[in-house]
């Protein structure tokens, strides 16, 4: 059929051109669509045909007003362009029925009806998905919907293509639960048991037995049982064992709608005749109905007719290996937890005997040894070939043996953590053992719902969890990684706040090499998001085991992947993980160490990918710790970067500049604001980056909205949320620096009571007591040591005792500069000494960045006068006299570096 456009002009009313296509019909008449509805139309000239991308959208044809008939009424024969347009109008047609109902209504709804008949599978498709939207918003009245859309769906679902037959019928189901009952009874229950009918076609019989299941849960049981059970029972019976499937299936909520006493005398018995059909289909649809019926049914009719029903469903299966192994072994959970009450001691033995059977079907080789010699040897009558055979059964094996990995909780539920070694031990190891991957990476996804189960027992799981950790497929530690800090938690147990027992450290030094082996297989692969989550994991020891496992096990692993991951996301997630562990380490020295190699390896680091790593663990140090800790320990290295030679470190240094404002807090801060200050002047004098000018300016701009903090007895009672929380993560730190000085303590007496009592003396003691009526002294200090750790050129002075020197390796946490100044103003103030970070912590100093050596210096002296005393001390001013030696003398620059 020809198809030519014409371009026509409204004479009088308008000048808008409107194309009309004609047709000819097969008669060779021409005939003009739609020409009523135009008037004095004028031919002009001849266009060529359009591509679909020439057409305007539907909704451009709404706002202008045009008749939308023009675009259904196309035949369907016309191009690929006409198709579209007429799926965009149905596609927007709850959206037509919203603004413009009557019209629509009137206008637009028969032609898509009429459409509909011969339109194709896209069209089709994109209808019942808009009827069915039309119904849930409630756009057209029930009894409307019912005379227009309804018949349309039920015409539809006999469609000769399967696929729009299926897609009609699950829009009738979805429609039956929105329809009122006397709609359904009157239009669609009626229709529905004509298409029961034994003369009907397979698949009319198939859609009546899936509409019948969902018309059971609208009506009561008596209409049910008047109207619905004949056809049930016929189509239970039918000659094709497709439709008895399917019949099959839809018992469950037709026993539902009937109730406990019908189900039992009409139901039951045609679902123990399905069970024992032979098709296997129609078997395995009887197994899950009843499955499905468990909770339906009552005590008496499980003991009687379903459990010995299962029992031999059971056997059968087993014993012919066919189809219905791998739905028995799926099923078995639900069947073993549905029966669990009602089942002897002797009923329930026998269903952990034959689930052991399933988890162990194909590990047999001797059998299959002598079932592949009787495939390789067949008979006379045997034409069929052996191979797909073999395979087939292959997988069906291990389809059972997957499903019974899947089903473990459920079997460990029905056993009871108790009895779970003796029964289920050994077959929970054989699956852990597996040689398909399927079947290991099934038990590992569900080994942390296992080890929730076990309660007291689950030390019995270590020797698998282990054994999983150690298998070489990704896939597996998959499984196990996903729910690693919940599974860690079941088996070891959380740490108390006392020592761990002897049985918990041994657990925990056993699966630490394990979750390490595990770790090195998957950074062999190419996963970097599997890489990223064991990292994270990380984070759960420290609940797990002691500080030393930390730093000696875990801790350099982290500081691995921080030097060699290639994906960033890995990177940062050791960074957090590493900055996250350091605040379970109680030794200071080990906290000092940990903090100096993320200075010296990161922000003096040679490798600008370092450099700029160090930039994202300032962020991470922010979110994890208080404003003090980051003030003491990372502030002036990270100003120091805006030196860098690299233009990308400098660029991202600008983007943590307002951050670094939200930290300080005037006055005690007022040093560190002028070294910001000084930092952002020479970005925006020095700096010849184009990009790197730009980011400055708009932090810059950022820095200036942003307020600075004042301490004044206003701002401490008026506390904000942040404030609140960073004053939680303060005493954290606090905490951990008075339980370290109370194990020093502890070690303390207890040595000295050793030495006590083998009856040495005091001095030849390996560890000096503290001397009477000086403890106090020096604890004193010990705590004004680690006060000031701020980068200065300040003195130290000559009577710096044994304790202070001791301490001058170790980087306090935040918190315990205002610890000390409490404690040892007066000390202080006498001896007149103070330690410089580089002495305090070991860290080295911004001004030992390898190349950046000298330019990073000059801002150190540039920012000297500024920069004297702690950062939680109060301000100096620049008229505060310089602290003298004991001997009224000044130190020059030789006799401190000497010192």
């Amino acid at each position: 059929m020809g198809v030519e456009t014409l371009s026509v002009r409204l004479s009088q009313n308008s000048m808008e051109e409107i194309d009309i296509f004609k047709t000819e019909s097969p008669t060779g008449e021409r005939i003009k669509l739609f020409v009523d509805e135009l008037e004095a139309l004028e031919p002009n000239h001849v266009e060529p045909p359009r591509s679909p991308k020439d057409f305007p959208p539907v909704q451009s044809h709404v706002a202008q007003g045009m008749d939308l008939d023009f675009m259904l009424d196309i035949d369907a024969e016309l191009d690929s362009g006409q198709e579209v347009q007429r799926i965009s109008v149905i596609n927007n047609l709850p959206d037509l029925l919203k603004d413009s109902h009557a019209d629509c209504m009137r206008r637009v709804v028969p032609k898509v009806r009429e459409v509909l008949h011969v339109a194709q599978a896209d069209m089709q498709l994109a209808a019942s998905s808009a009827f069915v939207q039309i119904l849930r918003a409630d756009l057209v009245p029930v009894q409307n919907y019912a005379q227009t859309f309804l018949q349309t769906i039920l015409s539809s679902v006999d469609n000769k293509d399967p696929d729009i037959a299926n897609a009609w019928l699950e829009t009738l189901l979805d429609v039956i639960d929105l329809l009122p009952k006397d709609i359904i009874k009157k239009e669609i229950l009626t229709i529905a048991i004509e298409k029961g009918q034994l003369s009907q076609p397979v698949q009319t019989r198939l859609s009546c037995c899936k509409i019948l299941g969902k018309i059971a849960t609208r009506f009561e049981p008596f209409v049910i049982k008047k109207e619905i059970l004949p056809i049930v029972q016929s189509l239970c019976q039918d000659v094709e064992y497709e439709v008895r499937g399917c019949m099959c299936l839809q018992l469950d909520p037709v026993s539902r709608g009937l109730g406990l006493e019908a189900t039992k005398s009409a139901i039951l018995p045609e679902l123990v005749e399905l069970t024992n059909d032979e098709e296997s289909y129609v078997r395995i649809a009887g197994l899950q109905t009843v499955v499905n019926i468990l909770t339906l049914v009552d005590e008496d009719t499980c003991r009687g007719t379903l459990v010995p029903l299962v029992c031999k469903f059971c056997q059968q299966s087993i014993k012919s290996e066919d189809v219905t192994l791998p739905v028995v072994a799926k099923e078995i959970g639900r069947l073993s937890h549905g029966f669990s009450a009602y089942l002897t001691e002797e009923q329930k033995c026998w269903f952990v005997d034959f689930f052991k059977q399933l988890c162990k079907v194909g590990l047999n080789e001797s059998k299959h040894k002598n079932r592949e010699t009787e495939k390789e040897s067949p008979t006379k009558d045997q034409q069929v070939p052996v191979l797909p055979d073999i395979v087939e059964l292959e997988d069906r094996l291990v389809e059972t043996r997957r499903n019974c990995a899947f089903n473990f909780p459920a079997m460990v539920l029905f056993v009871g953590a108790k009895s779970f070694k003796s029964e289920l031990g050994t077959c929970f190891s054989c699956l852990c053992k597996d040689n398909n991957v399927e079947v290991r990476k099934t038990l590992s996804s569900g080994f942390h719902e296992i080890a929730s189960l076990m309660g007291s027992h689950v030390s019995n799981l270590q020797g698998d969890m282990i054994m999983l950790l150690r298998d070489e497929n990704t896939e597996v530690l998959k499984g196990v990684v996903n729910h690693l800090p919940d599974t860690l938690t079941a088996v070891c147990g959380p740490l108390t706040s006392q020592a761990m027992h002897e049985a918990k450290q041994h657990q925990v030094s056993d699966l630490i090499p394990a979750i390490l082996s595990a770790e090195l297989v998957i950074t062999s692969s190419n996963d970097w998001r599997l890489q990223e989550q064991i990292i994270e994991h990380f984070k759960c020891f420290q609940h797990l085991t002691n500080s030393e496992n930390i730093y000696h096990k875990i801790i350099p692993v982290l500081l691995l992947k921080l030097r060699t991951a290639r994906a960033l996301p890995v990177r940062l997630a050791a960074a957090r993980s590493c900055l996250f562990l350091l605040r379970n380490l109680k030794k200071m020295e080990q906290r000092a160490e940990l903090l100096n190699i993320l200075v010296s390896d990161f922000c003096h680091g040679i490798s600008c990918r370092n450099r700029s790593l160090f930039i994202d663990i300032c962020h991470v140090t922010i979110e994890f710790y208080s404003k003090a800790f980051f003030k003491e320990t990372f502030f002036e290295y990270l100003l120091s970067l805006h030196n860098d030679p690299v233009p990308n470190i400098r660029f991202r240094l600008c983007s943590i500049l307002p951050d670094l404002k939200r930290l300080l807090k005037l006055p005690s801060d007022r040093n560190l604001s002028q070294m910001l200050d000084a930092c952002v002047r020479r970005l925006l004098i020095g700096e010849k980056d184009r990009d790197v000018s730009h980011a400055i300016k708009c932090a810059v701009e950022e820095m200036d909205k942003t307020p600075v903090y004042m301490e004044s007895g206003l701002s401490r009672r008026m506390l904000m949320e942040e404030d609140i929380e960073d004053q939680k993560k303060e005493n954290e730190e606090k905490k951990l620096i008075e339980l370290e000085e109370r194990e020093i303590k502890k070690e303390e007496e207890a040595a000295k009571a050793k030495a006590e009592k083998k009856g040495l003396k005091d001095g030849t003691s390996k560890i000096p007591a503290p001397k009477k009526g000086k403890s106090g002294t020096s604890k004193q200090d010990r705590e004004s040591a680690g006060v000031k750790r701020t980068p200065s050129t300040t003195n130290s002075g000559s009577s710096t005792t044994t304790s202070i020197k001791e301490s001058e390796s170790r980087i306090p946490l935040a918190n315990r500069s205002k610890l000390a100044r409490t404690k040892s103003d007066s000390s202080s103030s006498k001896s007149g000494t103070k330690t410089s970070r580089s002495g305090t912590s070991g860290v080295p100093t911004p001004s030992s960045a390898g190349s950046r050596k000298t330019s990073t210096s000059k801002l150190a002296s540039a920012e000297s006068g500024a920069r004297r005393g702690s950062f939680n001390s109060s301000p100096t001013s620049s008229d505060k006299p310089v602290r003298k030696n004991s001997n009224g003398s000044i130190p020059s620059t030789k006799k401190k570096i000497s010192k």
